[in-house]
Parts: structure tokens; sequence; C-alpha cells
């Protein structure tokens, strides 16, 4: 019963330790194997992401697992360390995994690529705003969403482009986009 204890005070303690430190002194190094984020534990990949080994989820294991286990002592049937430690190992995991695929589905919606965001402004209308000299950069502007962006933009031909004149974006390289006249 000592061991399910200190368990749950260590689980305990680690998270509110981790959620100071964390929230006071955070975003500190990178972390080999992590993508430069210490939440996502230890694998190799070095992308970001998180790992069933992350302290997070370490520690709702120690902590459940004492949970559980002091739970289960409290009944007669359930109380012997070979049915209560068991048990307890599996509400751990049950509450790990949980915790896991809690945190997997908030990144997963959280850290979407913009790339296919831009693909789609292929076609979109957008005016010069900055004139397009022969062979070089000038600017656009174009609306998505009712919000006005700009970016660095290039005519497709190399050609000469005027200020105020409506152009297509044809293709975009990185962040150049390359556009062409509409009139």
């Amino acid at each position: 019963m000592i061991i399910y204890g200190i368990c749950l005070v260590t689980g305990l303690i680690f998270a509110v330790v981790s959620v100071v430190f964390g929230h006071f002194f955070g975003h500190g190094g990178h972390v080999a194997g992590s993508g430069g984020n210490v939440e996502a534990g230890a694998d190799s990949s070095d992308a970001p992401g998180l790992s069933i080994f992350s302290p997070t989820i370490l520690a709702a294991f120690i902590t459940a697992f004492g949970g559980f286990g002091l739970i289960f002592t409290q009944f007669q049937k359930t109380s012997p360390a070979e049915i209560s430690a068991p048990l307890s190992l599996v509400g751990g995991f049950i509450v790990a995994g949980m915790l896991y695929a809690f945190f997997g589905s908030v990144f997963r919606h959280t850290q979407g690529s913009s790339e296919s965001h831009v693909a789609r402004l292929i076609g979109t209308e957008a005016n010069i705003i900055t004139p397009i000299p022969a062979n070089g950069v000038g600017e656009i502007a174009y609306v998505v969403g009712d919000t006005r962006y700009t970016a660095p933009a290039r005519a497709e031909n190399g050609a000469v482009v005027a200020n105020g004149r409506t152009v297509k974006i044809t293709r975009i390289v990185g962040t150049q986009f390359y556009v062409q006249a509409t009139d």
C-alpha cells in the first residue's frame, strides 16, 4: 500500500512541478530526438510530436498506478498485492493511453500544415502593388477569406508588370509567387 501512495504523490508532485517550471522557465534549449520539444519525449525521429515516453504520459501512468492501487487495496477481494498490482498496471496503462490519444488528437488538429492552403491560391486574382521589373521581383496583394495578404511576385514570362494591374497567381515556389497578367 505504501508503494501505491508513493507513486500517487510522486506523480502528482511531478505534474505540479512540471506545470510551474514549464510556465516560468519553459521554452528552453533543444532536446535531441524531439524536434526541440521536451514534451515530445525520447525517440530518435527529431520530429515534433508526442511520444509514449514523454514526461507527461509517464507521470500520468505512475499517478494512475498509485491511485488505482490505493483504491484496489480498500476492497477485500482486490487487496492482495497479487491482484491489486496487475489491476493497477492495467488502470495506469488505460489512463496513460487515453491521455496519449487525447494529446495526439489535439496536436494533429493544431499542427496542421499551411502548405495545402497555399496551393489553393493558384488561380486567385491579385493586384500589383509594387511594379514587377523585367526578370525582377515586385509585390502583389490578394484577398482570401476577407483578409488581405501581400507577397513577393515575379512575372511568369519575365516581363514588366505595371503597378495596379490585375494578375492571376500561376504557381508558388517557396515564398515567391509567379503571376500572369489577366488583361
